[in-house]
């Protein structure tokens, strides 16, 4: 059964819509929506659908459903905010930029958060690589069943949250870390959506902070460096040195919040300017 586990933090009249990652939940995003709201925005914490259930909540899911409930998330944020920001980690990061493409009208800025184009990490085996040959695989009706396991250091540089998080994973409470492992036919879809928001990459005209850990260990720097090259907007870089691939939890969680609301709060700050101008 899948438990609803969005959080709302109320805040300012400046906006951020947090999204989470494939087979993750919004405790993934938890520290930096309190780190952005002690910073004067309201912070929404989406669930996507068909996450924080079974696996088979999950498979009843496709990428045009997640994006959905991305969309609607939004819909009802903005009726309460001036400035929407959107914001998301790893595949959540896709979803993100999406939005921009689909909804410019909507947006005003955009976090990259991690982004995962395609599972290149140095912690993904050769198999893992082979993530495009899924589609496919998916239209024969091969594998439903089968799920590539989470494996060390799972995201995490922390070694302590690394335990922690791993336990939760174990549980079988899917709420507090996500599911053990990413199912195949999720990962195809995955795949599509990749494909989708990599062709429109220019149609993103919002600003894009593009935040990413030097040493992912699950998707490499090329991830995000594809961002930078084909949005339309402005785009500014955040490396990160002592992270891994979770990068809302990880070590650097402080630095990744300070340096969002400062960007978003440079956006809003510039968008009358920018009105007049036009």
């Amino acid at each position: 059964m899948i438990k609803n586990v969005e959080f709302l933090f109320e805040g300012g009249r400046r906006g951020v819509l947090l999204i989470h990652g494939l087979t993750g939940t919004p405790a993934e995003m938890r520290l930096l929506g309190k780190g952005l709201n002690k910073r004067g925005f309201t912070v929404r914490g989406m669930q996507l659908a068909g996450h924080c259930g079974s696996e088979e909540d999950l498979l009843a899911t496709g990428w045009e459903d997640w994006y959905a409930s991305v969309e609607a998330a939004a819909l009802e944020l903005r009726e309460s905010v001036d400035h929407l920001f959107v914001a998301g980690l790893s595949m959540g990061a896709l979803l993100a930029l999406r939005l921009a493409q689909v909804r410019p009208q909507w947006v005003d800025g955009v976090g990259s958060l991690g982004a995962t184009f395609r599972y290149d990490g140095w912690s993904i085996p050769p198999i893992g690589r082979l993530s495009f040959l899924l589609p496919l695989i998916k239209r024969l009706g091969i594998g439903r069943r089968r799920m590539f396991m989470e494996n060390p250091p799972y995201g995490l540089r922390d070694e302590r949250l690394r335990a922690s998080v791993s336990a939760a994973m174990m549980s079988g409470d899917s709420t507090l870390a996500g599911l053990p492992g990413n199912p195949w036919h999720s990962l195809a879809d995955l795949h599509l959506l990749s494909r989708r928001v990599r062709r429109d990459l220019p149609r993103v005209m919002a600003p894009c902070l593009i935040a990413h850990a030097t040493e992912d260990d699950v998707a490499s720097r090329w991830n995000a460096e594809i961002v930078a090259r084909h949005v339309t907007g402005p785009s500014q870089f955040l490396w990160l040195k002592d992270s891994y691939h979770m990068i809302t939890i990880d070590r650097e969680r402080r630095l990744l919040a300070a340096a969002a609301a400062e960007f978003f709060h440079g956006v809003a700050d510039l968008s009358p300017a920018m009105a007049d101008a036009a």
